[in-house]
């Protein structure tokens, strides 16, 4: 079944809010999917707007991100940014090391996450 101009638009847009307020809880598109029961592609989707979020899946979403339904579906709630602000220096850099770290298969993400955390702990 298409969808209309709107339908897509709502869901890029809703899309972007569960982006933002992952980013913001830090938490991981792996970690959300599991959570979720779903495939980290899947969350990916989601968060493009290319796939539909399953209505049962909002109040299990806003939970997790500790947020309310209302303000991951509000039309009126601000557009999600579509480009991330341009910043100097390493939080730019880390920012796009972490993006490259969620599009890895879990098992080099564990391994990555044991480098960090050993040097971190030193």
């Amino acid at each position: 079944m298409a969808i209309s101009d709107d339908e897509r638009a709502f869901f890029i847009a809703l899309g972007g809010r569960i982006a933002q307020q992952r980013k913001a809880q830090a938490i991981t598109q792996v970690e959300l999917a599991e959570h979720l029961g779903v495939s980290q592609q899947a969350m990916n989707s989601f968060e493009k707007g290319r796939r539909r979020v399953p209505v049962s899946l909002l109040p299990v979403i806003a939970q997790t991100l500790q947020t309310t339904l209302d303000a991951l579906v509000a039309q009126d709630a601000a557009p999600a940014p579509t480009a991330t602000p341009k910043k100097r220096g390493p939080q730019k850099k880390i920012r796009q090391q972490i993006e490259q770290i969620e599009a890895l298969p879990p098992a080099k993400q564990r391994a990555i996450a044991q480098v960090l955390d050993s040097m971190l702990a030193s």
